[in-house]
């Protein structure tokens, strides 16, 4: 009987030393399976950070994008409308180098001329010098050469009609006469 205790013992002992293994074990695969869920709730927290950092920079590029395309849309609408206004300045120019008997009616057409500069003034629009200039093609339309020894070569003689720019944008170019 002592050798069936003993055997019975040895088991007990075996089942029992079997039991701690595999509670150990099963500790140990939920220690493995936590940490693996750590891993992935983490991994799953950078690629949520890099999805939100990707889409705030899609976002800032889209808005400046955005930003831009109004920039050009505005300064292409103001090139336009004031490109289609200079030929009723260069009217008004001409009206007030003529002659008027009637001193009221010129002061009038005067103001008006003054006002009309003043607005594109401020937006912007800038004259193209032209006086005691050498020529620039980027500037300047030779409609007439003059044969001048007296003067240097490709300087401007004459404006015969106003260039403008706006922001660095020729918005008519400047006729003028030119020494040869």
């Amino acid at each position: 009987m002592k050798k069936k205790q003993r055997e019975t013992a040895e088991v007990a002992e075996e089942q029992v030393e079997s039991a701690i293994e595999e509670t150990e074990a099963e500790e140990i695969e939920a220690e493995v399976e936590e940490a693996v869920e750590e891993a992935e709730v983490v991994d799953s927290k950078d690629q949520n950070l890099e999805r939100l950092q990707r889409l705030m920079a899609e976002f800032d590029n889209y808005r400046k994008r955005t930003e831009k395309e109004k920039s050009t849309v505005y300064d292409m609408a103001v090139s336009s409308i004031v490109t289609d206004l200079l030929g009723t300045v260069d009217n008004f120019e001409r009206a007030l180098k003529q002659e008027c008997s009637d001193k009221e009616f010129f002061d009038g057409v005067s103001m008006i001329y003054k006002q009309l500069i003043g607005a594109i003034d401020k937006i912007g629009v800038k004259v193209i010098e032209t006086e005691g200039k050498e020529f620039d093609p980027k500037y300047h339309n030779a409609i007439f050469h003059v044969e001048d020894e007296n003067l240097p070569k490709n300087f401007i003689v004459e404006e015969l009609q106003r260039g403008y720019t706006f922001k660095d944008k020729v918005l008519r170019h400047s006729l003028v006469k030119v020494a040869n």
